[in-house]
């Protein structure tokens, strides 16, 4: 007999339903089942999903949700009245039924959220057209009655829900999965079928695909509760049997009632829901003069090229802009460049700053006119194709940059202009990623932490790409080992497989703005979080569904550039128009040069840095090809690229028709757009066909690519390249293309670092003050900027209570500390101040400060941490003598001011208006001695964040910069939220486990006893930049425990402990104390040794781009390089034989074999 599940969880009812998506509808198949329904807790996350896997393996999807119900209406919100909800199981019958779907799961969210997403009575009378309903599980609101023994009511809400959905379409749903109490409601659910004719159907409530996955999924659950697996009275399932049963199954549970089997059936057949995909659907547009969208778009075009192009639009600027209006009015997408346009426009014109460009679009000349980006992609040769094509599918995207302080005012333009219902905010979804995977399992099992670490660090953590638990398995034979010889840590593995890749939680994405032309849920159901709706889909499904999306990115830089301009005009009087500079100064480019690139926007890595010295850039090509080459993968190239920078007439190209691609490059592929260039040049291919290669080579789809092979030479012969060329280019391309980097990209992001370092160059000062702005909050920033300071001589005040301002401010070129800089004072505390002291004069004195400012926002705290500060030290007193009399002089001065106010004589008024002075030097202060300079400075850290006025490493810091590998800074990982990956030197350049040398301050100890109950410790280590967490495990305090002390400065040598979203950790494994450390006593062990020579055997070109690298990285290492074709040796050198390096140098073999 045919059967149908209707009741399931997937994956996306978090952490509990533990079926996969991509699994369960081959599943379904292989049981011999022709349809399935979805049906998540509350939610319709994965339908989509869902819908595209039934129909991919040939099954019907059936979209549905198990919604929350309310006792009373939605809108009831009542602690202990309206926190217990029912369950209700809803299918949609055709589109309107999912529409209507789509409407009660959103308003659940938007009207009805308590506890969780609630439905009543009268909203699913409102939506009900279309759609199906059952009485759900145990814990559905007919069963709850049933078990608490009202029949009648049971009995009337089941002919309620009939009234609601009409006949056919309201069913009560018997389950047998041996739980006593369900039982109990069959036999109550089968009495009111047999009074009323509602009829049956049966269910599994299924919640895992086999029946050994019950324990995968328990331990999910343990996971979502934060409980052990073997707590006694935790939340588990009652049964095991919610599986994805055969029809067989299912058959031999109902054996009383094959109508409920048969029931699957028939609503299965009914349920027909198609869903379009690739259809643009975007928002109305209000196009002025009656013109039509298109039209519109070539007139702002035309006014924008004559603007960008004031001694006449170039010929081939002319056909440039016509062929791509052409091809974007073709593909419907003149209103989305409208809609760009407007939005970029309004920013612009209420003085908020918008990057150059970001991604692919940049390489569209019309956005260039439209003022949409500022990058002309004639002159930088980037491809309009990459970013639209009449064979690309996808919609094209426009993602833009704004200054990060006023992104949100972008934001409200755009729902002021389009409506607040037909703008939303897309959800993200975090995953049980491969060792966050193995860590919770651990947690949950109970398995000691440091065994859990240990496996969790053998999986590799390979920036931009998903490392899986299978293929460290199969990649690691040490991991291999200890999953095949203790069951453990194969039980431990095993499970984090089955959890691996799970949705964990939602959250909102950064940047992403969905706006649609109808209100938002038209499309897609939406939740809530805070005050703003969240469609339910994730961006790459809304972008299948045609719906517009825009990512309006918050980029701090661009404040820093806005605050640094505004700087300049007020200090200078000169306006900066970066929007019409030519970026070809040489003294720009001596600043990169020479290593001044802190603060200079992806320059300031310390490896970045390097690389920038090395090359010595001469234009913005150079810094477009830096910031492309320098990640993982295509850093191999940076020798060769070097090489053949400073040694041109030396470059050598397999073609010649390679030249004028790759002549911007020194003869090396460095962009996707060469990939594309040159399938187009050589082999005849389309703009359009060219973006696919490049797409298949970037994913590597090798079938794709070997046909493409075919294609290739075959278009090479037809235009003069041989067959054997035509090979050897092929195969460089697959090597590079599939870490090749977009150039429109690296473009955007040269122009905003070019942009930096020209400020930086001519205006260094107010370029530094806005720098330390952004970073107000950053003590760790503010201090890498001050030292930053100190070595290009400007001077940089400290907190003055008469100069200073919220912000850091720069007077007579001179860069005064930020009063807001100080901990615990807020922005109104500031604005009193200053505000008092335009109005009446500076203060005179620390009592005149207390007399004028007592009984306003300031108190005594905020008065405290100024003195700590070294605000007053313009008056003459110590901080000592201020900390001893500060309460008495503000307290006095409190109730005089109200005694005054009343209308009373005060202490001061004795002295005689016509002497001001003697009042503020009424007060006889104490003469206490100033603090010794360590408390100074630390008093400094306490309120600023930073040592001001010295640092405990400054006598040292010329020997910790010899023997330290890393500083602080190099430890922080900047996650970006506009690119969702880590920057600077975690991404590129620190490794865990990689041994590292690190000098600083003890500022905090913390001590634990562990499970074995030795003692262990958690140690907060300041350098002159920021801090680090060290782990020290007992066997190391025990030997260093006397110098692990607040306060004390050491040095140590360890090892890096880098997990997933939290900032690296180090390991001591030598511990000393600084005198010690910067004698230089074998401390810089950054390389790793062994006996044998490293071999490398390759072939072709790699043999040369090996020896470059080899020489480039040198080092102590020694290293010989075999020609593979020959067996002959073709060089010995030594190299660097950091971690890092080896991976990259060992890529040339496995590229030339």
């Amino acid at each position: 007999m045919d059967f149908v599940h209707l009741h399931v969880h997937t994956e996306y009812s978090l952490l509990d339903g533990a079926c996969r998506i991509k699994e369960i509808a081959q599943a379904a198949l292989d049981l011999g089942m022709h349809s399935l329904a979805i049906t998540d807790h509350g939610v319709m996350y994965g339908v989509i999903d869902f819908y595209e896997e039934c129909k991919r393996v040939g099954i019907k999807p059936i979209l549905g949700c198990e919604v929350y119900t309310s006792p009373r209406t939605r809108f009831d919100k009542s602690p202990g009245i309206d926190s217990n909800y029912g369950h209700l199981l809803l299918l949609a019958k055709n589109n309107t039924g999912y529409h209507n779907l789509v409407k009660i799961v959103s308003k659940a969210f938007t009207e009805g959220y308590y506890y969780k997403p609630r439905v009543d009575m009268k909203l699913l009378r409102e939506y009900s057209e279309g759609i199906i309903c059952a009485s759900a599980c145990i814990g559905g609101d007919i069963p709850q009655k049933i078990l608490a023994g009202d029949m009648e009511g049971a009995k009337a809400m089941a002919l309620e829900f009939l009234d609601i959905f009409g006949e056919n379409n309201f069913y009560l749903e018997l389950q047998n999965n041996n739980i006593e109490e369900q039982m109990t409601v069959n036999r109550g659910l089968i009495e009111i079928h047999k009074e009323t004719g509602i009829p049956l159907i049966a269910t599994n409530d299924v919640h895992f695909i086999k029946k050994e996955d019950a324990r995968a999924q328990d331990i999910l659950m343990c996971v979502q509760m934060g409980k052990k697996y073997a707590d006694e009275g935790r939340m588990r399932f009652e049964s095991d049997q919610v599986y994805l049963k055969s029809p067989e199954a299912m058959t031999a549970l109902f054996t009383g009632y094959p109508e409920a089997i048969e029931n699957t059936v028939k609503i299965a057949e009914m349920c027909n829901v198609e869903l379009e995909f690739g259809r643009s659907v975007l928002p109305q547009f209000d196009i002025p003069g009656g013109l039509s969208a298109p039209e519109y778009l070539i007139k702002l075009c035309m006014e924008g090229a004559k603007f960008r192009y004031p001694d006449g639009i170039p010929q081939v600027a002319l056909q440039r802009i016509e062929y791509e209006l052409d091809v974007i009015i073709k593909m419907g997408y003149a209103e989305y460049y409208l809609i760009v346009w407007d939005f970029i426009k309004y920013a612009k014109d209420h003085g908020i700053t918008v990057g150059p460009g970001r991604g692919s679009g940049a390489g569209s000349l019309v956005a260039y006119c439209l003022k949409i980006t500022n990058i002309d992609s004639l002159k930088y040769n980037l491809a309009f194709e990459r970013f639209l094509n009449p064979e690309r599918i996808s919609m094209p995207d426009f993602d833009v940059d704004f200054s990060d302080e006023r992104r949100k005012e972008v934001i409200e333009y755009v729902i002021s202009k389009y409506g607040a219902d037909m703008v939303a905010q897309i959800v993200t979804f975090g995953t049980m990623a491969a060792r966050g995977a193995i860590r919770d399992v651990g947690r949950v099992l109970d398995i000691p932490y440091a065994d859990v670490d240990s496996i969790a660090k053998m999986v590799p953590m390979m920036p931009g790409k998903a490392s899986t638990i299978k293929g460290a398995i199969d990649f690691n034979a040490e991991l291999r080992g200890r999953y095949e010889a203790d069951p453990v840590v194969k039980d431990l593995l095993d499970t984090a497989m089955q959890l691996e890749g799970m949705p964990r939680n939602v959250s909102t994405h950064a940047a992403g703005v969905v706006l649609t032309r109808n209100p938002v849920t038209d499309y897609v159901p939406v939740h809530k979080t805070g005050d703003s709706a969240v469609t339910q889909f994730p961006m790459v499904t809304l972008e299948k569904l045609g719906l517009l999306k825009v990512d309006f990115l918050g980029l701090k830089t661009l404040t820093v550039i806005q605050d640094a301009l505004a700087l300049i005009k007020s200090q200078h009087g000169i306006s900066v128009d970066f929007d019409n500079m030519v970026m070809d100064d040489p003294a720009v480019f001596k600043t990169i040069s020479d290593g001044k690139t802190s603060g200079i926007f992806q320059l300031e890595s310390a490896g970045m840095t390097r690389f920038m010295m090395e090359l010595e850039p001469s234009s913005l090509e150079d810094i477009i090809a830096g910031i492309a080459l320098y990640r993982p993968g295509p850093m191999d190239q940076i020798p060769t690229y070097i090489e053949n920078k400073k040694n041109p007439e030396n470059v050598q190209y397999l073609h010649p028709k390679l030249k004028p691609i790759l002549d911007v490059t020194y003869g090396c592929m460095v962009y996707q757009e060469q990939v594309m260039q040159i399938v187009r040049d050589l082999a005849g291919y389309t703009m359009g066909q060219s973006d696919l290669v490049r797409r298949a080579m970037a994913k590597k789809k090798h079938d794709v690519m070997e046909k493409e092979r075919v294609n290739f030479i075959a278009g090479g012969l037809k235009n003069g390249v041989s067959e054997d060329i035509s090979n050897k280019i092929f195969d460089q391309m697959i090597d590079f293309a599939s870490y090749a980097f977009n150039k429109a990209h690296a473009a955007c992001y040269a122009v905003v670092g070019y942009e930096t370092a020209w400020l930086k160059t001519y205006y260094p000062v107010e370029y530094m003050c806005a720098l330390m702005n952004s970073n107000i909050d950053n003590p760790s920033k503010i201090a890498q900027y001050i030292t930053e300071c100190k070595q290009m001589s400007i001077e940089v005040l400290a907190p003055n209570i008469n100069q200073g301002y919220a912000k850091f401010t720069v007077k007579n070129n001179r860069i005064y500390f930020g009063l807001g800089g100080i901990k615990n004072i807020g922005l109104h505390v500031v604005d009193t101040i200053t505000n008092e002291r335009e109005n009446n004069g500076k203060f005179k004195s620390f009592d005149d400060f207390c007399y004028r400012l007592a009984g306003t926002e300031v108190n005594k705290r905020h008065t405290e941490h100024f003195i700590m500060a070294g605000c007053f030290d313009e008056f003459g007193q110590t901080r000592a003598t201020l900390l001893s009399c500060f309460e008495y002089l503000f307290e006095t001065a409190v109730s005089e001011n109200k005694h005054k106010m009343e209308g009373q004589i005060n202490i001061f008024d004795m002295f005689g208006e016509e002497d001001e002075l003697a009042a503020n030097k009424a007060f006889d202060y104490p003469v206490i001695p100033e603090f010794d300079a360590h408390q100074l400075l630390k008093m400094e850290k306490d309120v600023i964040g930073i040592y001001f006025s010295g640092h405990p490493l400054e006598k040292y810091i010329n020997d910790i910069n010899r023997i330290s590998t890393i500083k602080t800074t190099d430890l922080m990982q900047n996650f970006d939220d506009n690119n969702g990956d880590f920057s600077g030197e975690v991404q590129s350049e620190l490794k865990d486990n990689m041994t590292v040398n690190i000098a600083g301050v003890i500022s905090g100890v913390k001590k634990k006893i562990t499970k074995n109950n030795s003692m262990m410790a958690f140690v907060t280590l300041e350098d002159m930049y920021g801090s680090v967490e060290l782990i020290i495990f007992p066997k190391t305090l025990d030997r260093f425990a006397a110098i692990i002390v607040p306060d004390g400065i050491i040095g140590i040598r360890g090892r890096l402990s880098i997990r997933e979203d939290e900032n690296p950790k180090i390991i001591p494994e030598e511990i000393m104390p600084i005198h010690q450390y910067v004698m230089g006593v074998d401390v810089k062990k950054k390389e790793t040794y062994s006996n044998d020579d490293i071999n490398i055997r390759c072939s072709g070109c790699m043999v040369d781009q090996a020896i470059a690298f080899v020489k480039y990285f040198e080092g102590r290492k020694k290293v010989n390089i075999y020609n593979s074709e020959t067996g002959n040796l073709v060089f010995s050198g030594n190299i660097d034989a950091s971690k890092e390096i080896l991976e990259e140098l060992y890529k040339f073999e496995t590229i030339g074999k």
